[in-house]
């Protein structure tokens, strides 16, 4: 049995195709929602844990994963894992300026969130121009797990990932 921090760089690699389809710079591994990966000869087993709750794109990731692992010859089985729950701090910094440069801004630590969706804090930088000259136009943004801003000085309209713990 191999586990995730000694599986085929093979094996690494055909994983690492997987992007998330509602962040599709981010693949699952820059995500870190893949938890564990073992593998038995042909047979590779990976543990998800879901961005949040009833996730829709766990489903694609699943099967995503299934395909391209088949592809390569191998069978995978995939579960999903609830505990411990995924957070923000399980995004990669490759992830993160992949996110920024997409055009999403990166989770602040959770009291800083709190201020950037409760309080109208200028603390969200603007993923154009980088000013902090920020506004929250809506608690959600294009998914559930964001919110949208916009910035005052460029005018331009960013989704913001909010912080999970």
């Amino acid at each position: 049995m191999i586990t995730v921090d000694e599986i085929s760089s093979e094996v690494m690699d055909i994983i690492r195709t997987v992007h998330d389809p509602e962040i599709p710079v981010l693949t699952v591994i820059d995500l870190g929602v893949v938890k564990k990966v073992t593998v038995e000869g042909k047979r590779v087993f990976i543990n998800l844990t879901p961005t949040y709750s009833g996730c829709p794109a766990m489903d694609m990731i699943s099967d995503d994963l299934k395909s391209v692992l088949k592809a390569e010859g191998y069978e995978a089985e995939i579960k999903l894992i609830l505990s411990p729950a995924w957070s923000t701090d399980m995004i990669t910094e490759t992830g993160r300026k992949a996110m920024e440069v997409y055009g999403i801004a990166s989770p602040l630590e959770p009291s800083n969130d709190i201020l950037a969706l409760t309080e109208d804090a200028k603390i969200v930088p603007c993923t154009r121009c980088q000013s902090k000259n920020t506004k929250l136009v809506s608690q959600f943004g294009s998914t559930a797990c964001k919110a949208l801003f916009q910035c005052n000085d460029c005018h331009e309209p960013f989704d913001y990932f909010k912080c999970l713990k």
